[in-house]
């Protein structure tokens, strides 16, 4: 019986989410995604050209899910402060639940960002983290601020996911250091 055609794309794609949560970015080839869909390994190409693009596909699915958590997770009732506070705690838990996936959503070196419209994904969650500093700090320049919190934010997901931010700081929780990414970028609150 031959599947259809968007049937075996969208296969490819689950499979690929199925392996880059289980064995991370590096697993993520044409042919281990052609073997455990089922197909030759020459079949995903009529589908996506390019590994690239595959990659793309795989990570536009992360970036979804990322915006509707956070989507969900801000009702827009809050503080900006409250509100930046809850989209970090967002981001972290993704990244951390997600390594595979975080990894490679981030990874602009593997993606075709712009073939696949993954910065349409992408850029407005962005442009949500910029909103709520300019809120926050109306005083600066909200994009390179949230640019540095967005950074700063990655890094403590990276450190804590490999284990090495607990050991430096005693931590048992990423939540205090959220905080202090916050007041590092945006002053202390109430101060």
């Amino acid at each position: 019986m031959h599947e259809p055609e968007s049937g075996l794309r969208a296969r490819l794609v689950e499979v690929g989410l199925e392996l880059v949560a289980r064995e991370g970015v590096q697993a993520l080839t044409l042919r281990e995604i052609a073997r455990l869909a089922g197909v030759s390994h020459g079949a995903p190409r009529r589908y996506f050209p390019t590994h690239l693009e595959l990659l793309s596909a795989i990570a536009r699915r992360g970036f979804g899910e990322l915006a509707e958590r956070a989507g969900t997770a801000d009702d827009g009732t809050a503080s900006p402060r409250d509100r930046l506070t809850e989209l970090g705690r967002v981001y972290l838990r993704f990244a951390l639940d997600n390594q595979g996936m975080y990894e490679l959503m981030f990874r602009h070196d593997l993606l075709e960002s712009g073939h696949l419209g993954l910065r349409d994904t992408s850029l407005p969650l962005f442009g949500r983290l910029v909103e709520l500093v300019a809120l926050a700090r109306p005083d600066a320049d909200a994009r390179l601020v949230a640019g540095a919190l967005w950074a700063n934010l990655h890094g403590i997901a990276q450190l804590w996911g490999w284990g090495s931010l607990q050991l430096a700081t005693g931590a048992d929780d990423f939540v205090p250091l959220l905080r202090n990414a916050l007041d590092a970028h945006l002053g202390r609150e109430g101060g």
